[in-house]
């Protein structure tokens, strides 16, 4: 397994991580606790480190399932969680990063994750009921009292970023990015992360799953499916949005590659710094995504596929209207 640093944070990772949400969160049918702890060990004997979880999944059932899969091989591994919701009854509702909220979250992973430190911890979304100062403060001193290695963003507007930054080094940012998703390009972001030496790790790479090839506007999402209520998988977007997949399938055709493959590769060819972190519930599914670490697009290939994106538009927004909101701030 190829390894990747994030930025200049020095946490070394592989260059291909695992999303470990979709186990059993958020993608309609979930694996149960046996199989998902199963899957996740498997991973890891096959040189996988790089795990990413969050107490919102679940919520909390997936740092449970993730953290006695990891157990055996703490030492070798590196385990990302997120804080930032509030919840009420054991539901969430709403976001909450004040500062005594955060050490509750932290506390409550690192119990579930049965781990002395968080490696990486991120603001899930920012609070703009909360200064970003304050919340970099207080991981600021987790990291002081040992209990968390390294801060993270997730989706953060590129000031807030800079004004985190400058209270507590930010290790990475995990934004959603791929040939679908790209306004990290242009919105400041990637800008910022070049200069302040901010690694980039990116959820959703293969459009949540839509860069596969392997869904299209037949596809039935089932209700307990998030994505049937995202504007790119009503079945008119997926068939507009299909010639983005075309352009992948057919280079894919020539390397002897699938669709997936080559949407991962193009990421990791965008900046040395990017690690994406896709998900899966099939360990076969697992080997095909890492096994795109070793894919080297060419130059003629990269300018294929961004000549052709370049056509595009894209239809459809990331989310609904109420979490689109949440993002950029």
């Amino acid at each position: 397994m190829k390894k990747r640093i994030l930025g200049q944070s020095g946490l070394e990772v592989s260059a291909i991580g695992f999303g470990c949400m979709g186990i059993d969160f958020g993608y309609g049918h979930k694996l149960s606790k046996k199989d998902g702890i199963a899957l996740i060990r498997a991973i890891a004997e096959r040189g996988e480190t790089f795990f990413d979880t969050a107490e919102v999944y679940g919520p909390f059932t997936n740092e449970e399932m993730v953290g006695e899969a990891l157990r055996p091989v703490r030492d070798q591994v590196t385990i990302a969680t997120k804080f930032g919701f509030n919840y009420v009854d054991g539901k969430t509702e709403g976001l909450n990063s004040r500062p005594e909220s955060i050490r509750r979250a932290c506390e409550g992973s690192l119990k579930r994750l049965g781990i002395e430190t968080i490696d990486l911890f991120y603001q899930h979304r920012v609070d703009p009921d909360v200064p970003i100062e304050d919340v970099a403060g207080t991981v600021k001193e987790l990291i002081a009292e040992g209990k968390v290695r390294h801060f993270g963003l997730s989706e953060p507007g590129v000031q807030t970023l800079r004004r985190a930054h400058a209270v507590q080094p930010i290790a990475a940012l995990q934004n959603e990015y791929s040939l679908w998703t790209r306004d990290l390009e242009t919105n400041g972001i990637f800008e910022a992360c070049e200069e302040l030496g901010i690694g980039l790790v990116a959820y959703s790479p293969l459009g949540k799953g839509f860069l596969t090839g392997t869904i299209s506007k037949e596809t039935e999402l089932k209700e307990d499916d998030f994505r049937a209520i995202l504007p790119r998988f009503k079945a008119e977007a997926m068939e507009k949005n299909e010639a983005c997949v075309d352009i992948l399938r057919s280079i894919a055709w020539e390397r002897g590659a699938t669709i997936g493959q080559i949407a991962l590769a193009w990421i990791l060819a965008q900046k040395p710094w990017i690690v994406p972190i896709p998900g899966t519930k099939k360990l076969s599914r697992f080997d095909e995504n890492a096994a795109a670490s070793e894919i080297m697009l060419s130059a003629d290939e990269l300018k294929k596929i961004e000549e052709a994106v370049r056509t595009l538009t894209i239809e459809g927004a990331r989310y609904p209207e109420k979490f689109m909101k949440m993002i950029g701030r």
